[in-house]
C-alpha cells in the first residue's frame, strides 16, 4: 500500500509557480474618452484573452491604475480633465519602480505628436483608426511572456 503523503510524482515548486501564471490574464487599461473607440478596442482585447478596465480621462486613469494594477495601458493623448501626456508623466512618477508599458493612442500622426509622446515616456504609438493587428503585435512586444 502506497503512502499518500509521499511526494513521488508531484511537480516541483518551480513548475507549480510556472503553471500558476498560465491561466492568468493580462489586465489592460484603456484610457479613452470616446465610447466609439473604447467599445471596439475593449471587445477586441477581450476576444484576445485580455482582461480590460477603462477610464474616460487622465485623472480617472491614475485612479484605475492605482486600484487595478494593469499590466499595460492604452492611453489617448487628447482627453478632458487631464490629457494623456500629463497622465503619463504623473504615472511614471507615481509608479516607479513598478514599470507599466504605456501605448499612446491619437488621431494625429504628425512628427510633433510622435515626439511629444516619446518625450513623455510612451512606449508605443497608435493612430486612429488603427490596425488591430498592429496593436496586437505592439502589445505582445511590450508584455512579458507567461
Amino acid at each position: 500500500m502506497e503512502n499518500p503523503l509521499e511526494t513521488k510524482g508531484l511537480p516541483e515548486i518551480e513548475q507549480l509557480e510556472s503553471d500558476a501564471n498560465v491561466g492568468k490574464k493580462y489586465r489592460i487599461l484603456v484610457a479613452e474618452d470616446s465610447a466609439e473607440c473604447v467599445v471596439p478596442i475593449s471587445l477586441y482585447l477581450q476576444q484576445c484573452g485580455y482582461e480590460v478596465v477603462t477610464a474616460i480621462d487622465g485623472e480617472e486613469a491614475l485612479k484605475v491604475t492605482a486600484l487595478t494594477g494593469p499590466d499595460l495601458i492604452l492611453m489617448d493623448i487628447s482627453m478632458p480633465v487631464l490629457d494623456g501626456l500629463g497622465a503619463i508623466r504623473r504615472l511614471r512618477e507615481q509608479c516607479a519602480p513598478a514599470y507599466i508599458p504605456i501605448i499612446a493612442i491619437s488621431a494625429f500622426s504628425t512628427s510633433g505628436f510622435l515626439q511629444a509622446a516619446h518625450d513623455a515616456g510612451f512606449d508605443g504609438y497608435l493612430t486612429k483608426p488603427f490596425d488591430f493587428n498592429r496593436m496586437d503585435a505592439l502589445i505582445k512586444t511590450l508584455l512579458p511572456v507567461r
